[in-house]
């Protein structure tokens, strides 16, 4: 790709039609950040842009599309939902210039047969790993895993102490980050981490994210467990945190958890990884395909307590293993899952796309 002229003419066009913040949201966000600098590229959309982000409303872009300025042109549309799917298909049949389209796929579930018909339609098919790539009845073109801000997510230089309104009576602290419900495995980590800070008292679980009212019994039972194991003083449900706190919790943690029951892509692990934290995840989502078992992280199959709490005892009684696994977590990410590797690597897809 070229770098962004004068010339407002896009050459790369990115979906983003839901007002809702996703974890889809987050990693275009992530990503477009660095294309930008390489690409003429708008945003379909202004949902949750940052200002300096050029963005435009549907039937603008058609005008612009279907204008004299248009003849010649390629440009190529990312699509990541069945919604921008379908408006990639309205644009590509009225324009006057040839549209590309390029749908990433990263549910783990079989597809509707709309939802086929769609991908049928689009030039391209791309995956994030290979569980996602999976449940495609035609293998995607390209596996092209996410990637994290890498400086964002970084070592801790020296202590970092919790923000003061959770402080827990412990010195380690075992974290599980995202929202609050049995899908993420929060069960599995409580059940299994209970033993745990019974035996070993200067640790404490630290469980951070959104809890539904509809998700409050759920909590209110796993509450009830830890008193009843005399650890509830050391379980501390934080609720939402502010999005740009979150590297300082990360710093926080001696392990991170990643436990889910399913899960699309799942940036937690890399997050924990890039922060130099030991990590145990299950083998849901991508975390198969990014850890390598005894080497940068610990798997354990999905929910597994005895697993889990086998490799929770591993971990904290081995500060060794605790430090190996942190500082091959972090290499694995910058060699591999940085969102530069990432951006670039759908920069050079966009360009293929167009030579197509």
């Amino acid at each position: 790709m070229t770098p962004p002229a004068s010339d407002p003419f896009p050459e790369v066009i990115l979906g983003n039609a839901n007002r809702r913040f996703s974890g889809v949201t987050s990693t275009m966000l992530q990503v477009l950040a660095r294309q930008q600098t390489k690409a003429s590229l708008v945003v379909l959309g202004a949902w949750h842009l940052p200002s300096a982000v050029r963005r435009v409303q549907f039937f603008t872009l058609l005008r612009q599309l279907r204008s004299q300025q248009a003849k010649g042109r390629i440009v190529v549309f990312h699509a990541r939902r069945n919604n921008e799917m379908i408006q990639g298909l309205i644009l590509q049949y009225f324009a006057r210039c040839t549209v590309r389209l390029l749908f990433t796929s990263t549910a783990q579930r079989h597809h509707t047969r709309f939802t086929r018909w769609l991908m049928r339609q689009m030039d391209s098919v791309i995956s994030t790993c290979k569980a996602a790539a999976d449940y495609l009845k035609i293998p995607p073109d390209k596996l092209i895993p996410h990637g994290i801000d890498t400086v964002r997510y970084q070592p801790a230089i020296g202590p970092v102490a919790l923000p003061a309104d959770l402080v827990a009576p412990a010195q380690h602290y075992i974290g599980i980050f995202g929202r609050v419900r049995a899908q993420k495995g929060i069960d599995v980590l409580v059940t299994a981490a209970l033993p745990i800070l019974a035996h070993h008292t200067d640790w404490a679980l630290i469980i951070v994210g959104e809890i539904k009212p509809e998700e409050q019994p759920f909590v209110n039972d796993l509450k009830q467990q830890a008193e009843r194991a005399g650890v509830l003083d050391r379980v501390v449900f934080t609720g939402p945190r502010p999005f740009e706190e979150l590297p300082r919790l990360f710093a926080c943690m001696s392990i991170v958890t990643a436990l889910s029951r399913n899960e699309g892509f799942g940036l937690t692990v890399l997050e924990a990884m890039s922060s130099a934290k030991a990590v145990i995840a299950s083998r849901a989502g991508a975390w198969p395909d990014i850890l390598t078992p005894e080497e940068d992280g610990l798997l354990v199959d999905i929910g597994d307590v005895a697993g889990t709490e086998a490799a929770l005892e591993r971990l904290v009684t081995d500060n060794d293993l605790r430090s190996r696994l942190a500082a091959n977590g972090r290499r694995t990410v910058l060699d591999r899952y940085s969102v530069d590797t990432e951006a670039q690597a759908l920069l050079e897809h966009y360009r293929a796309i167009m030579q197509g």
